[in-house]
C-alpha cells in the first residue's frame, strides 16, 4: 500500500476496524464461553473460526493456503508455526480447517472474557518464565484433548521482528513425541507487513500460509529431538 493510500486508511482503521474487533470478540468470547461449558470445546471452535474470518474480512486481509493436500482436517497434529504477527492467529485459526488448541503465555488468559473464552476452547496457557510449570501445564492438558484437537506451538516462543525464523524451543517436539501425533510445519509468509510486532499499524494485505507435509516422530527417540527441531526449523524457513 502507497504512502497516500496507508494516510486515507488511518480513519476507517481507528473508526471501524479495531472497535469491530473489540466488540466482536467480546460478543462471540462470551458466547463461546456459555457453548464450551454447555457442549464441548470442539463445539465452541466454530465461533472463534467465525471471529477468525470477521476480523480477516473488516481488515481486510487475504489469507492464501497453500498446501493443502499435505493435511487431512480430520486429524490431530502437533502444529508447528513460525510467528511474526498477532494476525497470524486469526489468519491460521480463521483458514486450515484443524481444530485449534493454542498454546498460549498465561498473561493472555488474565484478559477478561477473551481468556475465559480461550479456555474454553481448550487453549493451554503456560508460564514461559518457568519452563517446568510449562512443561506441566501441557502434560495436563494432553488428557482433556479430543481425538481431532490439534495443538499450536510458535516454536519461537515470541514474535519475529524482522520476518525471519529464530531457533526454536523444544517443548513442540517433546510434546509431540510423548503424544505420538505427527508435527505439522507451517510458514506464515509476511504476515509482520501488515501487522507489524508491538505495534498497531495495521495495513491491509494479503499473507501467505504455506502447509508442509508432516513430520511423524513416533519411531524416534529423544536422543534426535535436536535433530527433528532444526530440520522443522529449516523447512519452515524455506518457504520465506
Amino acid at each position: 500500500m502507497n504512502a497516500s493510500l496507508k494516510i486515507a486508511y488511518q480513519p476507517y482503521k481507528w473508526l471501524v476496524v479495531i472497535p469491530f474487533v473489540f466488540f466482536i470478540t467480546m460478543l462471540l468470547g462470551l458466547i463461546c464461553i456459555v457453548v464450551g461449558f454447555v457442549f464441548s470445546q470442539d463445539a465452541a471452535d466454530i465461533l472463534a473460526v467465525t471471529w477468525s474470518r470477521l476480523c480477516c474480512a473488516i481488515a481486510p486481509l487475504r489469507v492464501r493456503i497453500q498446501g493443502k493436500k499435505n493435511y487431512t482436517r480430520h486429524h490431530a497434529y502437533v502444529v508447528v508455526a513460525n510467528h511474526q504477527s498477532m494476525a497470524d492467529i486469526p489468519m491460521i485459526h480463521g483458514f486450515i480447517g484443524l481444530k485449534i488448541k493454542w498454546v498460549m503465555k498465561k498473561q493472555l488468559g488474565e484478559i477478561p472474557v477473551f481468556g475465559p473464552a480461550c479456555r474454553q476452547l481448550g487453549c493451554i496457557f503456560v508460564d514461559r518464565g518457568n519452563p517446568g510449570t510449562a512443561i506441566k501445564s501441557i502434560e495436563t492438558a494432553k488428557g482433556k484433548l479430543s481425538k481431532k484437537s490439534s495443538v499450536l506451538f510458535f516454536a519461537e516462543g515470541t514474535r519475529s521482528r524482522d520476518g525471519k525464523v529464530m531457533p526454536f524451543k523444544k517443548g513442540a517436539f517433546i510434546f509431540a513425541m510423548e503424544t505420538g501425533l505427527p508435527i505439522l510445519p507451517i510458514t506464515v509468509k509476511n504476515s509482520y507487513k501488515v501487522l507489524p510486532p508491538d505495534s498497531l499499524d495495521l495495513t491491509p494485505g494479503s499473507v501467505d500460509i504455506i502447509v508442509h507435509r508432516p513430520i511423524y516422530v513416533a519411531a524416534h527417540g529423544m536422543d534426535q529431538l535436536d535433530e527433528i527441531m532444526e530440520n522443522t526449523r529449516q523447512t519452515i524457513s524455506s518457504a520465506l
